[in-house]
């Protein structure tokens, strides 16, 4: 079983957001994480969520422990503060659950 979480995003700055993927993958990939879909998304024809939603993805990690020590990374937190805040206007999360590894 791994650990998944879907995720959307209002990302307001494509260019900075960019740079974030880029300097928290090796962080990621540390882990054991990986993203499994990532989308561009044009139009959210319904939501729970008050929050804008033009980004989908999906992360998954070997089990939701690894997860946890990714986000409370203290390299990640930097790198969030640097650029995630300057890039994403909100974050959602849709659902996260385990999945079986096939």
């Amino acid at each position: 079983m791994s650990y998944e979480i879907l995720v959307g995003l209002d990302i307001i700055n494509e260019e900075v957001y960019q740079k974030y993927r880029n300097a928290m993958i090796p962080i990621l990939l540390f882990y054991g994480g990986y993203f499994v879909y990532d989308f561009k998304v044009a139009e959210v024809l319904k939501s729970e969520s008050k929050n804008k939603i033009n980004r989908v993805f999906t992360i998954n990690f070997p089990d939701s422990k690894k997860m946890d020590a990714f986000f409370l990374d203290t390299k990640y937190k930097l790198i969030k503060e640097k650029y995630f805040s300057n890039s994403v206007a909100s974050t959602t999360i849709i659902s996260s659950y385990e999945k079986n590894i096939q």
